[in-house]
């Protein structure tokens, strides 16, 4: 029994997982000064970190080890380390509060609905939408915590394009955040919809 339970915890994909949260006070260290070296070390782990997110559900369908532990650990991980993010730059006002509030507040509510449903014996598969939600939301934030402007070398006839990197942020963000909200109605029509059946 107690090997059982180390292997369901000590298996490739979780531990991919376990490093993605241990990244998050590392993020939060860096984004401690908003100068432009350390906001660029905490964009690159922060993009390192959600692409864990990618590869440990990878190897954990492909090494057919998908465990309660993972299952569990694994959006607490997302969540974590998105809102530690959004959390560390607002003071920067780079990012406006009530849109964190928005993205905030709605993983709240869906993950006590969640919550309630599972008690219940009901499952809600996640939906496209929230998939394409943390998609945008990772993307943005990468934005977001890059924040100045950076030199991008193209072809020969555009060999130079300078691209301020809080636009982009901002623009992905409030898709990332309209999605946010429809999903979050999506997911309430749904769960409302089972339990009252």
């Amino acid at each position: 029994m107690e090997r059982s339970t180390r292997g369901q915890i000590l298996n490739l994909p979780n531990i991919l997982t376990m490093v993605r949260i241990a990244t998050i006070p590392i993020i939060c260290l860096l984004l401690l000064s908003p100068e432009r070296q350390p906001c660029f070390w905490a964009a690159a782990l922060f993009a390192a970190a959600s692409f864990t997110d990618w590869l440990d559900g990878y190897l954990a369908r492909r090494m057919e080890i998908v465990t309660v532990f993972g299952k569990f650990l694994d959006p607490i991980a997302d969540k974590l380390i998105v809102m530690a993010a959004l959390i560390m730059i607002l003071p920067y006002d780079r990012v406006p509060a009530w849109m964190v509030l928005v993205i905030l507040g709605r993983e709240i509510i869906i993950t006590g609905l969640r919550g309630i449903a599972s008690t219940e014996g009901i499952v809600i598969a996640a939906s496209t939408l929230g998939k394409f939600k943390t998609i945008f939301q990772l993307v943005a934030i990468i934005g977001l915590l890059l924040h100045y402007d950076y030199r991008w070398f193209f072809a020969v006839d555009h060999p130079l394009l300078i691209v301020n990197m809080h636009n982009v942020g901002m623009f992905y963000l409030w898709i990332a955040t309209i999605i946010t909200i429809w999903s979050g109605v999506d997911y309430l029509s749904k769960f409302v919809n089972v339990i009252a059946k």
